[in-house]
C-alpha cells in the first residue's frame, strides 16, 4: 500500500474514533465524488445501487461484478484525496474465502474500508443463515486484520430491507458480527430512534452506521448523535435525487414544452471549473 492510501485509511479510522458523528457521502462516479469533496465531506463510500443505476442495471440481485465495482472505486479514488469505503455487497460470493479475497483486493485497490452484507442476492432466498453469515464476517475480519494498515470493515445485517422485519434476529447478527471483530455495524431499514438506540446499545462500544435519505424518516444528525450513532451514510439517496432532477426536467420538456428546469441547473462554467481543479 502506498503512503497516500495508508494516510486515507488512517484518516477514515480516525473519523470513527472522534467524539462527534460524521456523514460519509455516497458518490456513484468520479464526477459526483469531486462534487462531494468540494462541498466539504470528509469521507466517501460507494453505493452499489448508484453504480448499478449509472450502468442501467438493477441493484440487489448480484448484477454488478466485483471487477465493475473495483474499477468504479479506482475512478472515485483518482478523483479526490478523501478516504473511500466501498459497498462490497455480499463479497461477490457465498463462501467465506471469497469474502476474504474481496477484502484483500479492496485494500490493494486503495480503499480505506468496505462492507460485507448477509444478503445473498437471490430473491427467493435473500438472507444467509446465521452461522454462514457469521463465518463470512469472520473471514472478512481475518483478512482485514492481516493487513499492515487499518481497513475499517463494516458488517451489515440486511433482514429489514428484504422482507424480514425481525429486529431481534437483526440485533443477534450484529452482536455476533461485533464479537467477531467487525469495526462498524450496520442494519439498513431501522425506522425509529428507538430501534436505532437498541442497535447502538447492543453492539457498544463498536460504532454504528445508519443510512439516511430514505422517505418517511424524521431524523436529524443531532438526534442521531444523542443516541450514540457514530456514522451516517446516504445510500442511493443522492443518485436518486440526481435522477429525480433529470426526470423532472425531461418530463417538463415532453409534457409542457417548456424549459424552466434550466433555471435551477448548476451552471456549465461552475461544473467545468470544479472538474478542472486538481486534487
Amino acid at each position: 500500500m502506498n503512503t497516500t492510501s495508508a494516510n486515507r485509511a488512517a484518516a477514515f479510522r480516525a473519523l470513527h474514533e472522534q467524539p462527534d458523528i460524521f456523514v460519509v457521502a455516497n458518490p456513484w462516479d468520479a464526477g459526483s465524488a469531486k462534487v462531494l469533496a468540494a462541498l466539504g465531506y470528509k469521507a466517501l463510500a460507494t453505493t452499489s445501487a448508484g453504480l448499478a443505476f449509472s450502468l442501467g442495471k438493477t441493484d440487489g440481485h448480484a448484477s454488478i461484478t466485483r471487477e465493475e465495482t473495483l474499477l468504479n472505486v479506482q475512478h472515485i479514488l483518482d478523483a479526490t484525496p478523501l478516504p473511500v469505503s466501498a459497498d462490497l455487497e455480499n463479497g461477490y460470493g457465498d463462501d467465506p474465502a471469497t469474502c476474504a479475497e474481496t477484502i484483500l483486493l479492496a485494500a490493494k485497490a486503495g480503499l480505506a474500508g468496505g462492507s460485507i452484507e448477509d444478503a445473498t442476492g437471490r430473491p427467493g432466498d435473500p438472507i444467509y443463515p446465521f452461522e454462514l453469515a457469521l463465518e463470512r464476517v469472520k473471514a472478512a475480519v481475518a483478512a482485514a486484520k492481516s493487513l499492515a494498515h487499518p481497513f475499517t470493515l463494516t458488517a451489515r445485517a440486511e433482514n429489514l430491507i428484504y422482507g424480514r422485519p425481525d429486529l431481534k434476529d437483526t440485533i443477534r447478527r450484529l452482536e455476533a458480527f461485533a464479537d467477531a471483530g467487525a469495526d462498524v455495524l450496520f442494519a439498513p431499514g431501522l425506522k425509529t430512534y428507538e430501534e436505532i438506540a437498541a442497535v447502538v446499545k447492543a453492539v457498544a462500544p463498536r460504532p454504528v452506521n445508519v443510512v439516511m435519505g430514505l422517505s418517511g424518516g424524521n431524523f436529524s444528525l443531532e438526534g442521531l448523535q444523542n443516541i450514540g450513532v457514530k456514522r451516517v451514510s446516504l445510500g442511493s439517496s443522492l443518485v436518486r435525487a440526481a435522477f429525480g432532477g433529470m426526470f423532472r426536467a425531461a418530463e417538463e420538456i415532453l409534457q409542457q414544452g417548456t424549459f424552466t428546469y434550466a433555471e435551477s441547473a448548476k451552471p456549465y462554467a461552475a461544473l467545468n471549473q470544479l472538474f478542472g481543479e486538481s486534487l
